[in-house]
């Protein structure tokens, strides 16, 4: 797990780098981004949202937060999920995948 999270910071890092990172209204994310979060993360707050282009590749990345659990929600053009970064009181999630169990997977 441990390796997926260095991949996906690693990845993040390079489109900040290499490509446009720019914030955007809540509105503005595609319905399967906000319907992903209300039905899977019920209970947390959209607390920024951001549009990342990198070498004519469009993603999106959500912070959203819960009590003390802040997680980072990354997901591809279509709005489909692809992981996530979470920090709670500044410790890395042991599961990088979800919240819930694998045998709940998002359905569009």
């Amino acid at each position: 797990m441990k390796k997926i999270l260095f991949v996906t910071v690693l990845v993040m890092a390079a489109l900040a780098v290499n490509g446009q990172k720019t914030t955007i209204k809540v509105t503005d994310l595609p319905k399967s981004i906000t319907g992903y979060i209300t039905n899977d993360y019920a209970g947390y707050t959209i607390k920024d949202a951001f549009k990342n282009v990198a070498n004519n590749v469009t993603t999106y990345e959500v912070a959203v937060a819960k009590g003390t659990t802040s997680e980072t929600l990354i997901f591809d053009k279509d709005g489909k999920f692809i992981n996530k970064m979470a920090v709670k009181t500044g410790t890395p999630s042991k599961n990088a995948t979800h919240p819930t169990s694998e045998k709940t997977a998002h359905k569009k």
